[in-house]
């Protein structure tokens, strides 16, 4: 009979949550492109450059959602999941996420068909967005719901730049501002749902060890989005 080295014994559910949270701070809340967001350096062009590019994000949340439930054997989890489905997509062309980030883009100063045409998309978002889509698409169900993660640490994040758009930009429309105060009232409980899930299913230590890459994988392609946009708006790009 053969013994399972202790290197291999899966962690215990304190030693896998505890590994999980240890990528708080690869998270993208520290990156210098939101620093400059939160202290107002930003000016309303590179504003607006930043609401079409994370719209690109939002817009392929469900494809990603999608992916995960077509790649689960699991009946409950995928009852679970289409409800992130609906949430970005909606009820109806007027609900959603993506409505609500529709709206902030347009009180920020786009109009609706450049957003939506996704001419400001810059190539380092798409590519790392699409990255993220493609990984959901052919990892398993669990790393993919893994990548998720990230929603443990975005709570605090999320209330810090409403508080600090509102500050520094007070020309945009409260009614702008609808995709934060809903997502505010709801990352909370859905990011401790998911850890319950992932610690659930995790059961090997290989499992648990591909779920925290995965994790680290989805902080690497917020800051890629985040870098590419640290360099289209003149933080990162040369100078002469």
């Amino acid at each position: 009979m053969s013994v399972t080295r202790e290197a291999d014994a899966p962690w215990s559910e304190a030693e896998f949550r505890q590994a999980l949270h240890a990528l708080e701070p690869s998270y993208w809340d520290r990156h210098p492109f939101h620093r400059r967001m939160h202290e107002g350096q930003l000016d309303k062009g590179e504003l607006r450059l930043w609401a079409a590019n994370r719209w690109y994000y939002q817009r392929c949340l469900p494809q990603k959602d999608a992916a995960i439930v077509a790649n689960c054997p699991l009946p409950d989890v995928r009852r679970q999941w289409l409800s992130r489905i609906v949430y970005h997509d909606g009820t109806d062309a007027s609900s959603g996420g993506a409505e609500k980030w529709l709206r902030l883009a347009e009180a920020v100063g786009l109009e609706r068909d450049e957003v939506l045409d996704e001419r400001l998309v810059l190539p380092g978002t798409r590519f790392a967005v699409d990255a993220y889509v493609d990984f959901a698409r052919r990892r398993p169900w669990l790393e993919a719901a893994a990548s998720g993660l990230t929603e443990l640490f975005s709570p605090g994040l999320l209330a810090h730049r409403l508080g600090r758009l509102r500050e520094h930009h007070p020309w945009i429309a409260e009614e702008g501002f609808e995709y934060f105060t809903a997502r505010i009232e709801v990352v909370g409980p859905e990011g401790r749902s998911l850890l319950d899930l992932v610690v659930r299913h995790a059961v090997t230590r290989e499992q648990q060890a591909a779920c925290v890459r995965a994790l680290a994988f989805k902080c690497q392609v917020l800051t890629a989005v985040l870098d590419s946009l640290d360099y289209h708006t003149g933080n990162g790009a040369p100078r002469s």
